[in-house]
């Protein structure tokens, strides 16, 4: 007798300026789940923050029914809407869901769910909090200073004095609760931070100033729960002055080295310190750890986490397992495996 396959639950698209990178990354997520082992259902999360069923990622217009529903518990009920699975799969980056948002639901539903959980998913995406838990962990940062919009509105020449004394550019301004590098710039000349500043708090209330390395781009994929482990680093080598968003997924001429061609030691430096900040946040899943190492000095400083990393055919979370041994297809494998294990130690602990 057959086993039952397990029934995937794919969430994408959300309310967040990374929507576009959602569907991309589900869609590749869609493409290799092993059909032998999977039913898998798709629901997409459109601008408004109405939910519907689609037949793939690739097609979300193609919705089951002629508009969304408002996923609330005061809504009109709606139960031809509702999708049942053995596992949730989200595939949002960005706020509302990379951010813990949706992992709360999961939690208030009962239900498994691949990835961090709500503590892991908030620290994760709030950079400026992630940082101070790093370095209560002893992990190589950057030097870097939170402003909050209030703090800017009222203490603006303070801060910018601040800046000054902290930094030599250049140096780079960004929302603390956004990624695939939305709203970064690079400040190259203290005469533009305001404008800088500005452009990062239209994205988020909280932003960070971070002193610029002249070096390498390093990233490092971990993957488990309890007993992580981390694959071979690579480097990402940017087409233009830095990794922003129109390089990451608009012009595809960003180059990558795969693995980066490291020393051994440094290797496995990086291996451990990304198993650390994992860990020190509390992930579970999946994360995928960056770094810069400084070219003048060697100095190796970890950069941020993502806890919902791309899953794009150019991102480097599955193209890193892929050369360390684990394909594209055994990885969500993996990932859905490690998020029933979760639920399971969660079920017996809490009944």
């Amino acid at each position: 007798m057959k086993s039952q396959k397990l029934r995937v639950i794919l969430l994408f698209g959300g309310r967040t300026g990374e929507h576009d990178i959602s569907l991309i990354s589900a869609e590749a997520i869609y493409k290799n789940l092993d059909r032998n082992k999977y039913n898998i259902s798709c629901i997409y999360i459109d601008r408004k923050g109405f939910w519907s069923p689609v037949p793939s990622p690739a097609h979300p217009e193609k919705r089951t029914e002629n508009a969304g529903y408002d996923f609330l518990p005061w809504s009109e009920p709606r139960e031809k809407h509702v999708v049942e699975g053995d596992i949730y799969f989200p595939v949002l980056h960005g706020p509302r869901g990379e951010d813990g948002t949706i992992q709360g639901l999961f939690e208030l539903a009962g239900v498994p769910y691949v990835g961090a959980g709500v503590l892991g998913s908030a620290l994760g995406m709030d950079k400026a909090l992630a940082k101070d838990v790093f370095k209560a962990h002893g992990i190589p940062q950057v030097e870097h200073l939170t402003v909050l919009e209030n703090c800017w509105a009222k203490n603006r020449i303070a801060i910018l004095e601040s800046i000054r004394e902290t930094f030599l550019p250049p140096i780079f301004v960004k929302p603390a609760n956004l990624g695939s590098s939305v709203g970064i710039t690079k400040v190259d000349s203290f005469d533009r931070v305001p404008q800088a500043v500005e452009s990062a708090l239209a994205h988020d209330r909280k932003i960070i100033i971070e002193q610029g390395i002249d070096g390498q781009e390093l990233e490092c994929s971990v993957l488990g729960n309890e007993n992580p482990r981390a694959s071979l680093p690579g480097e990402v080598i940017p087409y233009r002055e830095f990794y922003d968003y129109q390089d990451k997924y608009l012009e595809n001429k960003t180059g990558f080295r795969i693995p980066a061609e490291l020393s051994t030691e440094l290797t496995e430096r990086i291996r451990q310190l990304s198993v650390r900040a994992f860990q020190a946040l509390d992930c579970a899943g999946m994360a995928r750890v960056d770094f810069f190492l400084e070219k003048s000095t060697g100095h190796l400083y970890l950069n941020e986490i993502n806890t919902i990393p791309g899953f794009t055919e150019i991102s480097m979370y599955p193209k890193l397992w892929e050369v360390s041994g684990i394909p594209f297809s055994e990885l969500l494998d993996s990932l859905i495996q490690l998020g029933l294990e979760r639920h399971r130690q969660k079920t017996r602990r809490n009944g």
